[in-house]
């Protein structure tokens, strides 16, 4: 346990951990099975091109989320892509700024314009008021975005979409498993789109899916994912190369067959480091609605700088130094990042408040209770001696140490 300031590894003390914490460490499941089914499809030489075992992560899948259909893909910024490109979107697509990158180049990329919207200033998620006043003639869809696992405003947003006529997407790459009014997300709005990335709490090495209701939609997507060649094998479609492999579906299941066991650890380690740091000034923990499933793979924090005179950069800097790669999610937001800077500069206040407060600390089922008590003992030391912080800070920059 770190006592004293120079206990701190960025004061000279040693380091917390021996080996690094990190947020989104992979969740591989059970190797031997992964080997097993691997081993299928090399047995049978079926690589790629919608075997077996992707056929079956898709159903899986789509079953979690309760719809009609999945198309699994390569990843999830060319499923956001492929569906926006599927449903002929033009113009403009309205999205929060409080979001992954990818999501605005997914966008950007196909041509499109983001246009970035505010958030609520608690949740993060995108504010159905202001989506609206962006409504214009120019606006082709809206992508919400069900951020760390909370759902999105899903009944206000499809309301917006259904009166203006214009498409409505989520990137739901946080909340696989997750609920909104008590129904899987998966089935809102036009289609919902999934990341299997290795930071999730199920991964394919890397991987996305498309899950809609819409059997019309998911056709099109499935062609246009295998170069817009329809099931008769004729090109009917401007297409690119989506698809997800035999060895990214069966990394996929194995990592799905332990997904029950994955959320219930990280519900606990939610649990713990809610309670660790209940009574920190300054720092408070992100919940979760208890009505609503969700699969907690995010553990954020929120730094209040006033309160405890560090700001959350400082407590960064301070956890990283003990081998606690803690991460600004999501920091900056969209609209302040260089490809979509604007002149004058585009102003999101909840966003850049919010973007300048959060922290993910480290969770799944490599973080143990013990790991999360002594990176709950660092924040606490931290946040209860901001003012000798900074005096020390100050002499490390004048310093140049």
């Amino acid at each position: 346990m770190k006592r004293a300031l120079t206990d701190l590894a960025i004061f000279g003390g040693p380091e917390a951990f021996l080996h690094t914490l990190y947020v989104g460490r992979p969740t591989t499941g059970d190797r031997e099975r992964f080997f097993a089914r691997l081993e299928w499809a090399l047995n049978n030489n079926w690589l790629t091109n919608g075997g077996p075992l992707l056929r079956e992560f898709e159903g899986r899948i789509a079953d979690l989320a309760s719809v009609r259909h999945c198309v699994a893909t390569c990843n999830a910024t060319i499923a956001l892509q492929l569906v926006l490109r599927a449903s002929d979107v033009s113009g403009e697509v309205i999205m929060p700024s409080m979001t992954f990158a990818a999501t605005a180049h997914a966008v950007s990329w196909l041509g499109l314009e983001p246009v970035f919207c505010d958030v609520d200033a608690e949740s993060g998620l995108l504010d159905p008021e202001h989506v609206a006043s962006l409504v214009t003639p120019r606006t082709g869809a809206i992508i919400g975005v069900h951020l760390w696992g909370r759902p999105a405003s899903v009944e206000k947003l499809e309301k917006i979409a259904a009166d203006n006529q214009v498409k409505l997407f989520f990137d739901a790459a946080h909340a696989l498993g997750c609920t909104a009014d008590g129904r899987p997300i998966g089935g809102f709005g036009n289609a919902e789109v999934f990341s299997f990335h290795a930071t999730k709490a199920v991964t394919s090495f890397e991987g996305g899916a498309i899950v809609t209701d819409d059997g019309l939609l998911a056709e099109r997507i499935r062609t246009m994912h295998n170069f817009g060649i329809a099931p008769d094998k004729l090109v009917s479609d401007a297409g690119t190369n989506g698809k997800m492999s035999e060895c990214a579906a069966a990394m996929g299941l194995t990592s799905l067959d332990a997904f029950a066991e994955t959320r219930a650890h990280n519900r606990l380690n939610h649990a713990l480091y809610s309670e660790e740091l209940r009574d920190v000034r300054g720092i408070s923990v992100h919940t979760f609605d208890p009505g609503e499933q969700n699969n907690y793979q995010y553990v954020i924090i929120s730094v209040d700088s006033a309160a405890i005179d560090i700001d959350r950069d400082q407590l960064q800097a301070i956890l990283r130094a003990e081998k606690v790669v803690a991460q600004p999610y999501f920091s900056p937001g969209c609209h302040q990042m260089q490809p979509y800077r604007t002149e004058p500069p585009l102003r999101l206040e909840n966003t850049e408040q919010l973007s300048h407060r959060v922290l993910a600390l480290p969770t799944g089922p490599a973080v143990s209770s013990e790991d999360i008590r002594r990176v709950c003992d660092i924040i606490r030391l931290a946040a209860t001696n901001g003012e000798l912080i900074n005096a020390r800070w100050d002499q490390r920059t004048r310093s140049g140490s």
